[in-house]
């Protein structure tokens, strides 16, 4: 890859409607063209021009139901990406939320979400945290489950299944909390259980996720997290 090559790949990025549509995919899920539309704000005709143009950088994938046709993330390297430039682009300090729903959304949103598709925000580093304290994660050269990890990812009946290239563990920096919490096959997995099992469920349209009672229990017996910290 060439310079011009790169200032391509990264001028995908530099337009804000593109911006609030990678955000919005973040979720893991497949959108179609008008609810990006809606979401960022634009006609269309507009969000049809901006997906073909993220379609063919590789930035996006797209598959077709019938008439429908569906956008998603190319993948966990793309979601990393988005949200690793969230992480350094700051917390938008300086742009107060516009109404009282959109500062309940943020604080949702900063308290528990998912990246793509493995847990995000205070609940993401709580986990991260707590397998790190209990020796069930090494943080010190990298991201790396040890056998004790392996362990306790096998007694709770969490498959940990190869995929491709894709790293068992990894870590992937918190936009709002500015640390690392787990990402790869590892935090996909153990998002996918929290999310089956009822320790968390989704709220609204958004990334947010809550955890239930049932998760805060478990997540005390499993890793010792306070439930306030979790709140």
């Amino acid at each position: 890859m060439g310079a011009s090559d790169l200032a391509a790949f990264a001028a995908l990025f530099a337009e804000e409607s593109r911006a609030a549509m990678l955000l919005a995919l973040l979720d893991g899920r497949a959108w179609t063209a008008g609810e990006l539309a809606r979401h960022a704000r634009v006609a269309p005709s507009t969000a049809t021009e901006h997906l073909g143009k993220l379609v063919a950088g590789g930035v996006l994938e797209e598959e077709r139901q019938g008439r429908h046709r569906y956008v998603r993330l190319a993948g966990p390297g793309i979601a990393q990406l988005v949200e690793e430039l969230a992480s350094l682009a700051g917390p938008g300090a300086d742009e107060p939320p516009r109404s009282l729903a959109a500062a309940s959304a943020g604080r949702a949103m900063a308290r528990g979400r998912t990246c793509y598709d493995h847990l995000a925000g205070r609940l993401g580093t709580a986990v991260t945290d707590a397998l790190t304290a209990r020796g069930l994660l090494r943080q010190d050269t990298g991201f790396a489950l040890t056998d004790g990890g392996l362990e306790w990812f096998a007694g709770l009946g969490i498959p940990l299944v190869p995929k491709g290239r894709r790293p068992l563990a990894r870590g992937c920096l918190d936009w709002t909390e500015r640390r690392p919490h787990l990402a790869g096959l590892a935090g996909a997995a153990l998002c996918a259980h929290a999310l089956d099992s009822g320790w968390c469920v989704r709220i609204g349209t958004a990334r947010a996720v809550k955890v239930t009672p049932a998760g805060e229990r478990a997540l005390r017996r499993e890793l010792g997290i306070e439930a306030e910290a979790l709140r």
